[in-house]
């Protein structure tokens, strides 16, 4: 799915641990994705497929509309992608297909997985949030199995999302967190904050001014990551006490995730994910209207697994306030989902 980089990087252990198993992988996506992930794997093969292409607002008040009245564009790529997935099956031979919140990527030709950690969708209604579950379910149902970035049970990341009252009619498993990063203990400290830029325009380039307001006020070293993976430009160092980059590798961040005390970024869930797992000091900001964040953004605030604030809001009164927050993480198990690809390969054979 093209809304945010997030659906794609997470996709990053899964396509690692079945090239590890012998695999072979072709990946679709938008251009930037395909991108992205062809410098984390030089060697597969990639085939470029339009995103929903969903424009933001920005205004808060107006975004969840604004992203309603796409629903007929949505709906059209959906069935166009569907027709084109029937077609690629045939033409590469495909054995199965996994399917990254992509609606319309299920065939009856072979199995298909659909993974989400959103079974439930929020929004500013009740009755707007059941409509949308039901509409949700009708395209999850059309696909053999659902996988869950999640823990199943109560203590989980994603609350309400992940575990709503209602589950899809096709089997489902809970696959605990999906990060391309390994938990170290031995490292040393090299900057106080390391922020992550990312998200759909225009609220991305918003949050980056914000940021760019404090950073000459925070205490301490700074690395900011600007999350443009298709900027050639390299950026200037605006700021004595702040390096500036537009992309990294997986490999490279996770260095400076090792040697940063604090990380602010966006509430997204898989940022939340790997931060988690890395047991990393956040400072997430949800992006302004976007329910799932915002509702995220208060449930992990409440188990104090993140401190979380408004983008509006003071964030360098927020950084201050984070210092003295008492985090409690919890210890995620990051390996389940390769007991999960086992069982779907080895229904293959």
């Amino acid at each position: 799915m093209d809304w945010g980089l997030g659906h794609t990087t997470r996709c990053i252990s899964l396509i690692r641990y079945l090239l590890q198993v012998g695999c072979e992988i072709i990946i679709a996506g938008s251009a930037e994705q395909l991108l992205l992930l062809n410098q984390e794997f030089s060697n597969i093969t990639a085939i470029e497929l339009k995103g929903y292409r969903v424009t933001y607002s920005k205004q808060e008040r107006w975004l969840f509309i604004k992203i309603l009245l796409q629903a007929p564009k949505i709906l059209l790529s959906i069935e166009r992608e569907n027709k084109w997935l029937q077609k690629i099956i045939k033409e590469h031979n495909i054995d199965l297909v996994i399917s990254d919140n992509r609606y319309g990527l299920y065939s009856r030709q072979v199995p298909c997985v659909f993974i989400t950690h959103q079974l439930s969708i929020k929004a500013p209604y009740k009755w707007l949030e059941k409509l949308l579950q039901k509409i949700n379910y009708r395209f999850i149902n059309q696909f053999n199995e659902c996988l869950v970035p999640d823990i199943e049970g109560k203590t989980n990341i994603a609350g309400k999302l992940s575990h709503p009252t209602k589950l899809p009619l096709i089997p489902l498993k809970y696959i605990g967190p999906l990060s391309r990063f390994e938990l170290k203990t031995n490292f040393k400290k090299q900057y106080d904050y390391l922020i992550i830029i990312s998200g759909p325009e225009p609220q991305r380039a918003i949050l980056e001014q914000r940021i760019s307001d404090i950073v000459p006020q925070l205490q301490g070293s700074i690395m900011l990551i600007r999350g443009k993976p298709g900027e050639s430009k390299s950026p200037s160092v605006g700021f004595k006490n702040c390096s500036i980059k537009n992309h990294v590798t997986t490999k490279e961040l996770q260095e400076l995730l090792d040697q940063s005390e604090f990380v602010i970024s966006r509430c997204g869930y898989t940022t939340v994910m790997e931060l988690l797992s890395l047991q990393k000091k956040s400072i997430l900001v949800p992006t302004p209207g976007q329910t799932e964040q915002e509702y995220l953004a208060k449930h992990l605030m409440d188990q104090q697994w993140c401190y979380c604030c408004g983008q509006n809001e003071n964030l360098l009164l927020h950084c201050a306030k984070a210092k003295k927050f008492q985090f409690k993480f919890p210890v995620l198990e990051t390996n389940q989902f390769e007991f999960a690809l086992n069982d779907l390969l080895n229904r293959l054979r």
